[in-house]
């Protein structure tokens, strides 16, 4: 249902126009769920989790799925390219600006030159197989929800530890009172064992 959603919207955000240039400026912002106040680094964030549940390899054979992919990825071409996205916003993108265009890159990546090690890091990051892009969704959900990731981990262990401490401590409760009631019974039989000897 939600790939179906959002393909429905997508395509009414386009159903009234043609072209590139003539897509109200929203629409790509719209597919890939950010305001058009949003900043390259939460554009870059909002298109790793679009295309990681959109991604052809997590829908096999799903058509939709697909057709959704192929937007997001449009929509990251432009808006993320500081050059295409201010055309865009502006109106006067052309589609021939759009099939130019390369990989898009975020603010802090404008600079990048084809032979610098950030470069080479952004290639290997965007390895094309067959002609679908290869995204290194580990290492980008490490670097922006390890932290978040470690304390959970930290938390389940903690609960673990303190659901094993509480077990021992049953356990140790039940142990003592069954001791405190052996203690019982052998004073009660001891008395009744003294009792008789002195009533014999």
């Amino acid at each position: 249902h939600k790939v179906t959603d959002h393909l429905r919207r997508s395509r009414m955000l386009g159903s009234s126009t043609t072209g590139h240039s003539s897509r109200i400026k929203t629409a790509y912002y719209d597919i890939l769920k950010v305001t058009p106040n949003a900043t390259q680094s939460q554009i870059k964030t909002a298109y790793y989790k679009q295309s990681f549940i959109y991604h052809p390899d997590k829908n096999p054979g799903n058509m939709d799925a697909t057709q959704v992919f192929s937007e997001i990825s449009e929509a990251y071409t432009v808006l993320g390219s500081i050059t295409l996205r201010r055309k865009y916003d502006r109106g006067i993108l052309s589609e021939c600006d759009v099939r130019g265009a390369g990989q898009p890159s975020s603010k802090d990546s404008t600079s990048m030159t084809p032979g610098s090690t950030q470069h080479q890091q952004k290639a290997r990051q965007f390895t094309q197989r067959g002609g679908k892009p290869i995204y290194n969704f580990d290492a980008f959900y490490k670097a922006h929800y390890g932290e978040q990731l470690q304390r959970e981990q930290e938390l389940r262990a903690m609960k673990q530890r303190m659901q094993e401490m509480e077990e021992r401590n049953t356990k140790a409760r039940k142990q003592k009172i069954i001791f405190e009631i052996l203690v019982t019974l052998l004073c009660a039989s001891g008395g009744l064992i003294i009792y008789s000897l002195k009533e014999s």
